[in-house]
């Protein structure tokens, strides 16, 4: 199973994203990323990614499948704590990398994200 926290929920992600993550992982799950205001403190944001870890190993445990890793973009902060706590727990964590493809049309700038991989943090 693969845990999708992020802001893009899987119904947003391309068919090779999709693709990747269900050859790999056989089911995606979305946990939608909190919203973290920019006036927490450190220990609100660690309240919540210690929050969101017990969702986490919740969800894990019902899986039947031992391929598991949490698909982890987001706020840099609770995105940060988050990692350190799933590492602890031997969570393998994820993330989307692509290509950025970015043009300039009538004075505004157009970016485009292209999917190649999902690339395990150690």
């Amino acid at each position: 199973m693969l845990i999708n926290l992020s802001n893009h929920p899987k119904y947003y992600w391309s068919s090779g994203q999709l693709d990747a993550a269900l050859k790999k992982y056989k089911t995606v799950v979305d946990l939608s990323f909190p919203h973290i205001s920019p006036f927490a403190n450190s220990s609100q944001i660690k309240k919540r990614a210690n929050s969101y870890l017990k969702k986490i190993i919740e969800l894990f445990s019902n899986s039947t499948d031992r391929n598991n890793a949490v698909h982890l973009m987001g706020e840099f902060s609770f995105v940060i704590l988050l990692y350190e706590l799933l590492k602890k727990k031997n969570i393998p964590v994820v993330v989307s990398t692509s290509n950025r493809i970015t043009e300039e049309k009538d004075g505004k700038k157009i970016v485009t994200f292209i999917f190649v991989k999902f690339r395990e943090i150690k």
